[in-house]
C-alpha cells in the first residue's frame, strides 16, 4: 500500500468516522429523523474538503496500489467516501446528471476497470474482507448497531459460503456417493447457523436506528455519468452457487439470468469466477431425478436424496426468514411511517419499494419452490423425488 493509500485509509477508519457519528447523533435527535438538508452543514463540510484531499493526491500518484489487495481497499475507501457524501445529501443521482465530485468519479472508476468490478463499495469491502486493525474493522460510524449490522451479515455470509462449498463438492463426487450425505449434512447444518445469525440479527438489531442510520449509507449514487446501485447483502456467489447447485433457480430462466448479470460486477473477481463455473453444472437435483426410477429403492438413493431434501428445506427457512422477518421489520414497517415525500430513493437498490419487494418475493418462492402454474419453479420435481421416497 502506498502513502497515500494508507493516509487515506486511516482517515477512512478515523475522522471519517466519527464525522459521520456526529451527523448521525444530529439527525436521529430531530423529530423529523429522515431530514437531513440543512442539518450539521459544517461537519458536511470537513467530511467533504478532507476525503477529496485524499483522493486527490491519490489521483495525482497514478498508481493507486501494488496488488490486488490494495487497489480493492482503495475501491472500498473511495466508495464508502462518495456512499456517505449520498447520505448527508451532498451528492444525489435523482438531482444530477453527473457526479459533481470528478476527482473521486476517476478514482472509482480507474480502480474498479484495472480489478473488474463496479467503480464504487461492495458488500465484501464491509464483510467478508473488511480488514481488522486492532480489532476494529471498517465501518461508516462507531454506532453499536452498525457493527451488529456488520458482524451478523458477515456471519451470515460465511455460513451460505461454507453451504456453497460442501455443495459443490458433491458435483466432483456424484450424488451416488456415499460421501455425498455428509456434505449435504454439512451443508444443512452450515444453513441452520444462518438462521440462527439472522434471528439473533432481528432480536437485538434496533429498528429505527437501523433504518435512519445504517441503511442510508448503502444507497444508490452517481459515478461520473452513471449511477450505481447500493451495496447488497446478497452480492456474493455463495447464494447464487446455493440456488443453482441444489437446482431450484437455473441460470437460463430469463428473469434469474438478468439477476445474475446485474450483480456480477459487485462481486470479487474470484466469485465471479466461480459463478461462471457453477453455471456450467448440472444441478445435483437433476442428477437425483435422473438415477430416480432406477436406484430409488437402492440405499444409497434413500440415503443422499433425504439429506438433499433437508439442504433445500433449510435453505427454504433461511428464504422465508430474509424475507418475511428481516424484510418486514427492517424496511416495509419502518417506511409505512414515512410520508410519500420520503419515499424518493428509499431502496439501495434504487427502484420503488413496491418494485423491490416483489423482486424479493420472486427469489424467495424460487427458493421455496413455492407452486407455480407457469412452471418456472421446481415445485413439481421435489414433489417427484419426495414420492420417489415414499414421502
Amino acid at each position: 500500500m502506498t502513502s497515500h493509500a494508507a493516509s487515506f485509509d486511516a482517515w477512512i477508519r478515523g475522522p471519517f468516522v466519527d464525522m459521520n457519528t456526529a451527523l448521525e447523533e444530529l439527525y436521529f435527535a430531530q423529530d423529523d429523523r429522515a431530514r437531513v438538508i440543512g442539518t450539521g452543514d459544517a461537519i458536511k463540510e470537513r467530511l467533504r474538503d478532507e476525503g477529496h484531499r485524499n483522493i486527490a493526491a491519490l489521483l495525482a500518484e497514478g498508481n493507486t496500489g501494488d496488488g490486488f489487495s490494495s487497489a480493492f481497499g482503495v475501491l472500498g475507501n473511495v466508495g464508502m467516501y462518495l456512499g456517505a457524501l449520498r447520505r448527508h445529501e451532498l451528492t444525489n443521482p435523482d438531482r444530477e446528471e453527473r457526479s459533481p465530485f470528478p476527482e473521486a468519479s476517476s478514482l472509482a472508476l480507474h480502480v474498479g476497470a484495472s480489478i473488474g468490478m463496479a467503480p464504487r463499495y461492495a458488500t465484501a469491502h464491509l464483510a467478508t474482507h473488511n480488514l481488522a486493525v486492532r480489532g476494529v474493522r471498517k465501518s461508516f460510524t462507531s454506532l453499536s448497531d452498525e457493527f451488529l449490522f456488520i458482524d451478523e451479515n458477515t456471519r451470515g455470509i460465511l455460513g451460505l459460503q461454507r453451504a456453497a462449498d460442501a455443495l459443490g463438492r458433491v458435483v466432483h463426487l456424484g450424488v451416488s456417493s456415499p460421501i455425498a450425505a455428509q456434505l449435504f449434512d454439512d451443508a444443512r447444518s452450515a444453513l441452520g447457523d444462518v438462521i440462527a445469525f439472522n434471528a439473533r440479527l432481528a432480536d437485538l438489531l434496533d429498528m429505527d436506528r437501523f433504518f435512519f442510520c445504517v441503511r442510508p449509507y448503502y444507497k444508490p449514487y452517481r459515478v461520473g455519468r452513471q449511477e450505481y446501485r447500493g451495496a447488497n447483502a446478497g452480492d456474493f456467489s455463495g447464494i447464487n452457487e446455493i440456488d443453482l447447485l441444489l437446482g431450484l433457480t437455473r441460470a437460463n430462466d430469463p428473469y434469474y439470468a438478468q439477476l445474475l448479470v446485474d450483480k456480477m460486477p459487485f462481486m470479487l473477481p474470484s466469485e465471479q469466477a466461480r459463478l461462471r463455473e457453477c453455471m456450467t453444472y448440472r444441478s445435483l437435483l437433476d442428477e437425483l431425478l435422473l438415477l430416480a426410477d432406477d436406484c430409488a429403492g437402492t440405499d444409497w438413493f434413500q440415503a443422499n436424496a433425504r439429506a438433499f431434501l433437508g439442504v433445500c428445506d433449510a435453505f427454504a427457512a433461511t428464504a422465508r426468514q430474509h424475507h418475511d422477518l428481516l424484510v418486514e421489520k427492517f424496511i416495509v414497517r419502518p417506511a409505512a411511517a414515512l410520508d410519500a415525500s420520503q419515499m424518493q430513493g428509499i431502496t439501495a437498490s434504487g427502484p420503488p419499494l413496491e418494485v423491490l419487494l416483489r423482486a424479493l418475493a420472486t427469489l424467495r418462492d424460487y427458493r421455496c419452490a413455492e407452486p407455480d402454474p407457469a412452471g418456472r419453479s421446481r415445485h413439481a420435481d421435489l414433489v417427484r423425488l419426495r414420492a420417489a421416497l415414499g414421502q
